[in-house]
């Protein structure tokens, strides 16, 4: 079972936070809920496509495939992801343009 590491020094450095953040961490990934762990995995590879963390990106591909996904699963949560910070860029840049819009003088 893959467990999720969190390097040293930084949660030795923080005690009891650390311990609380591993404890959190394990509980959203070997924890009972609905969501099964393959797609808990690929949700985490979809954020770790948003945030670009390179560790994240290897743990979490490795975990899913671990737990059952395909790399064409793995593609299509790329191209999902993809598609979500192409939303957001199309709905922030209509906020662009109705605050322009708002404050033009006829």
């Amino acid at each position: 079972m893959t467990q999720h590491n969190h390097p040293a020094p930084l949660g030795d450095l923080a005690g009891e936070m650390g311990a609380a953040f591993v404890a959190f961490d394990d509980a959203v990934f070997n924890g009972a809920g609905e969501i099964p762990r393959k797609y808990r995995e690929l949700i985490a590879l979809g954020v770790a496509l948003t945030t670009q963390c390179d560790a994240c990106l290897k743990g979490h591909a490795r975990a899913a495939v671990e737990y059952g996904a395909t790399e064409e699963e793995l593609a299509e949560t790329t191209y999902i992801t993809a598609a979500l910070r192409a939303g957001g860029g199309i709905v922030h840049g209509m906020k662009a343009l109705a605050a322009v819009q708002r404050t033009a003088v006829p």
